[in-house]
């Protein structure tokens, strides 16, 4: 299995319901860092599943979500000012 890659994931869902259901799924898969961004660490296959769930709930004319890949590089550039850390890499991954 691949390493896991890092992510930053924001998302911007107009429908109460369907925005706790997709902040449920980041939630299972990464660290809430605001309100609809997210830091993970996902594998390509975690990042497939991710996408299916998601896929599933996002209405694709009204919603959003937007996924950045972070290479290491610049995951050790992240700065943060006043509260928070960049979410550290998992020590053990279960899969």
């Amino acid at each position: 299995m691949s390493a896991p890659a890092f992510y930053l994931l924001a998302y911007d869902i107009s429908d109460d319901r369907r925005r706790a259901k997709i902040a449920k799924i980041m939630e299972a898969m990464g660290a809430r860092v605001q309100g609809s961004v997210f830091e993970a660490y996902l594998t390509p296959v975690h990042l497939e599943t991710l996408l299916k769930k998601v896929n599933k709930t996002l209405k694709k004319e009204e919603d959003s979500l937007r996924i950045y890949p972070l290479c290491e590089n610049c995951r050790e550039k992240i700065r943060t000012v006043g509260r928070g850390q960049a979410t550290p890499p998992p020590e053990v991954m279960i899969v």
